[in-house]
Protein backbone atom coordinates (compact mmCIF):
# COMPACT_ATOMS: atom_id res chain seq x y z
CA UNK A 1 0.00 0.00 0.00
CA UNK A 2 1.42 3.50 -0.97
CA UNK A 3 2.15 6.06 1.46
CA UNK A 4 -0.30 9.57 1.87
CA UNK A 5 1.85 12.65 1.14
CA UNK A 6 2.03 13.60 4.62
CA UNK A 7 3.33 9.77 5.82
CA UNK A 8 6.02 9.88 2.70
CA UNK A 9 7.18 13.22 4.30
CA UNK A 10 7.56 12.41 7.54
CA UNK A 11 9.66 9.15 7.13
CA UNK A 12 11.89 10.99 5.25
CA UNK A 13 12.03 13.94 7.69
CA UNK A 14 13.09 11.09 10.47
CA UNK A 15 15.48 9.57 8.09
CA UNK A 16 16.84 13.52 7.89
CA UNK A 17 16.95 14.25 11.21
CA UNK A 18 19.39 11.11 11.75
CA UNK A 19 21.91 13.14 10.73
CA UNK A 20 21.18 16.68 11.23
CA UNK A 21 21.39 18.12 14.97
CA UNK A 22 21.93 21.39 16.13
CA UNK A 23 24.33 23.03 18.31
CA UNK A 24 24.53 26.20 20.42
CA UNK A 25 27.17 27.41 18.04
CA UNK A 26 25.88 25.18 14.37
CA UNK A 27 22.19 25.32 14.88
CA UNK A 28 19.85 23.39 12.93
CA UNK A 29 17.58 25.77 10.86
CA UNK A 30 14.53 23.62 10.71
CA UNK A 31 11.48 24.94 8.05
CA UNK A 32 7.99 24.36 8.48
CA UNK A 33 5.60 25.25 4.85
CA UNK A 34 1.88 25.15 5.27
CA UNK A 35 -0.25 25.76 2.70
CA UNK A 36 -0.84 29.93 3.85
CA UNK A 37 3.01 30.13 5.87
CA UNK A 38 6.42 29.41 5.83
CA UNK A 39 8.06 29.00 9.23
CA UNK A 40 11.75 28.86 10.28
CA UNK A 41 13.48 28.19 13.22
CA UNK A 42 16.84 28.23 14.41
CA UNK A 43 17.04 24.93 16.77
CA UNK A 44 19.71 24.34 19.82
CA UNK A 45 19.38 20.59 19.92
CA UNK A 46 21.73 20.17 22.95
CA UNK A 47 19.68 22.38 25.21
CA UNK A 48 16.24 21.62 23.33
CA UNK A 49 15.99 25.40 23.06
CA UNK A 50 14.31 27.49 20.17
CA UNK A 51 17.18 30.31 19.55
CA UNK A 52 15.18 32.23 16.76
CA UNK A 53 11.56 31.95 14.75
CA UNK A 54 10.25 33.82 12.12
CA UNK A 55 7.19 32.76 9.45
CA UNK A 56 6.01 34.88 6.60
CA UNK A 57 3.30 36.01 9.25
CA UNK A 58 5.24 38.38 10.70
CA UNK A 59 6.30 39.71 7.64
CA UNK A 60 3.43 41.96 7.93
CA UNK A 61 3.36 45.16 5.11
CA UNK A 62 6.27 43.55 3.47
CA UNK A 63 4.55 40.44 2.43
CA UNK A 64 1.31 41.63 1.33
CA UNK A 65 0.71 41.41 -2.42
CA UNK A 66 4.04 39.28 -3.20
CA UNK A 67 3.83 35.84 -4.03
CA UNK A 68 4.26 32.45 -1.97
CA UNK A 69 8.41 32.32 -3.26
CA UNK A 70 8.82 35.85 -2.62
CA UNK A 71 7.78 35.82 0.87
CA UNK A 72 10.13 32.56 1.72
CA UNK A 73 13.03 34.41 0.75
CA UNK A 74 11.92 37.59 2.71
CA UNK A 75 11.55 35.05 6.24
CA UNK A 76 14.94 33.69 5.20
CA UNK A 77 16.58 37.07 4.98
CA UNK A 78 15.34 38.03 8.15
CA UNK A 79 15.88 34.74 10.15
CA UNK A 80 19.70 35.45 8.55
CA UNK A 81 19.53 39.12 10.11
CA UNK A 82 18.11 38.01 13.41
CA UNK A 83 20.44 35.07 13.45
CA UNK A 84 23.96 37.33 13.09
CA UNK A 85 22.50 39.58 15.88
CA UNK A 86 23.37 36.08 18.30
CA UNK A 87 26.25 36.05 16.56
CA UNK A 88 25.36 32.87 14.46
CA UNK A 89 27.39 32.49 10.89
CA UNK A 90 26.79 28.67 10.54
CA UNK A 91 23.90 26.77 10.70
CA UNK A 92 22.57 22.95 9.68
CA UNK A 93 19.40 23.19 7.37
CA UNK A 94 16.98 21.08 8.24
CA UNK A 95 14.35 20.89 5.05
CA UNK A 96 12.09 18.64 6.93
CA UNK A 97 11.15 16.26 4.69
CA UNK A 98 9.82 18.55 1.58
CA UNK A 99 11.74 18.13 -1.68
CA UNK A 100 14.40 21.02 -1.98
CA UNK A 101 12.52 23.22 -4.33
CA UNK A 102 10.02 26.08 -4.40
CA UNK A 103 9.63 27.76 -1.34
CA UNK A 104 12.59 25.80 0.86
CA UNK A 105 14.73 26.33 -2.10
CA UNK A 106 13.89 30.41 -2.16
CA UNK A 107 14.60 30.25 2.22
CA UNK A 108 17.68 29.15 2.28
CA UNK A 109 19.09 31.56 -0.72
CA UNK A 110 17.35 34.27 1.37
CA UNK A 111 19.29 33.09 4.44
CA UNK A 112 22.25 32.49 2.20
CA UNK A 113 21.89 36.15 0.89
CA UNK A 114 21.24 36.82 4.55
CA UNK A 115 24.62 36.15 5.49
CA UNK A 116 24.29 32.29 7.03
CA UNK A 117 26.68 29.76 5.93
CA UNK A 118 24.88 26.04 5.46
Amino acid sequence: MAFSKQKRRLKIRKRIRKTVTGTAERPRLSVYRSNKAIYAQLIDDVNGKTLVSMSSFHLGDDASGKTKIEQSKLVGLSIAEKATKLGVERVSFDRGGYLYHGRVKSLADGAREGGLKF
